[in-house]
């Protein structure tokens, strides 16, 4: 039998059990007992009541930066990247460190992270790197003829929204609306669809509806690949925030303050020497509680579990979200 020491952790109540590998003396695993154990403790249903994936945290691969992060979705599958999920593993990296700013190493990119002014009265926030951003169809992968997808009609999509595609690296698909098409199942057909056979996103992708409420205002609201709707998604968001620049010619550096069913957030952006664009991501990295799993072949128990005080501070802030979003007439009804 193994012990498993975790945390439940969220950003914007996209939540995972942060798992170190190191402590606890499982860097010889290979992918599928990773795999296995999302599908086994993600449920819903199940003892833990579920998250939408596993942080796996382990050493760097070059010991250029403080660590290595890793996301299993609920279904097994790998991310890329989880912008929500890295803020909490930023936070739990340069705590263990001492430190205030550093980079963790992701699938495709080495991000840089750091400590960041709180979001809301006595909430841990987190700025994080959202890299790289492309928008190639290759990259995503999507079978597309142009160079690009921005703000285009696809009739096979829809008869009259626009779409934008850019991985980030994550693939995302983008749509703004009004209330009325958020209040339509327009958003579950076509997240379904995509994530299904289909001969545009041969590997799925992340399906976000997005509304704007004011000029440096917008909520999101993003169907996740390999996990469905959920409160939020760090990258969507991030792509989101993007697309509203490109498409208003908004300066990179201006702060897009995003919305969604978990809370909140802000995205910056920028462009390097080279002309590469790169987000910025700053919100929550939330501890619910400490836990230790009991884990057999055939069964999992919990053994321990120590609460912090974090989420109720951080549901404080929710409430005057919802409270925000009801004066703009955005109707909530996914996963709340």
């Amino acid at each position: 039998m193994a012990h498993i020491n975790f945390i439940k952790v969220h950003g914007s109540q996209n939540d995972f059990f942060l798992i170190d590998e190191t402590k606890n003396n499982l860097s010889h695993w290979q992918d599928a007992d990773r795999a296995k154990l999302a599908v086994r403790i993600c449920d819903r249903d199940e003892m833990l009541g579920g998250a939408d994936g596993i942080l796996f945290v382990s050493e760097s691969s070059d010991n250029a930066s403080i660590g290595r992060m890793r996301v299993f979705n609920a279904d097994g599958s790998e991310a890329s990247m989880c912008g929500n999920g890295l803020r909490t593993v930023a936070r739990y990296l340069l705590e263990q460190h001492d430190l205030q700013q550093a980079t963790v190493e992701t699938m495709k990119a080495t991000l840089h992270v750091s400590k960041a002014e709180e979001i809301g009265t006595g909430i841990p926030t987190y700025q994080v790197e959202i890299s790289p951003v492309l928008f190639a169809p290759e990259t995503l992968p999507l079978n597309w003829d142009e160079a690009q997808m921005i703000d285009e009609k696809v009739p096979a999509f829809d008869d009259d929204l626009r779409f934008s595609a850019v991985a980030v690296p994550n693939p995302h698909l983008i749509t703004f609306v009004d209330q009325a098409t958020l209040d339509s199942d327009k958003q579950t057909k076509l997240s379904t669809y995509l994530n299904g056979d289909n001969p545009y996103f041969t590997d799925g992708v992340n399906v976000s509806f997005v509304k704007e409420l004011a000029e440096d205002t917008i909520y999101v609201r993003t169907f996740e690949r390999g996990v469905g709707f959920t409160n939020a998604c760090g990258t969507a968001m991030s792509a989101s925030s993007l697309m509203k620049k490109l498409l208003h010619n908004d300066k990179l550096e201006t702060p897009v303050h995003v919305y969604n069913n978990g809370g909140r957030v802000k995205v910056t952006a920028s462009k390097d020497a080279d002309g590469a664009l790169h987000l910025q991501l700053i919100g929550n990295a939330t501890f619910v509680y400490h836990g230790t799993l009991a884990v057999t072949d055939t069964t999992i128990n919990l053994i321990e579990k120590s609460d912090t005080d974090e989420q109720a501070q951080y549901q404080a802030m929710v409430e005057e979200v919802k409270t925000f979003l009801q004066k703009k007439q955005v109707k909530l009804g996914v996963n709340l």
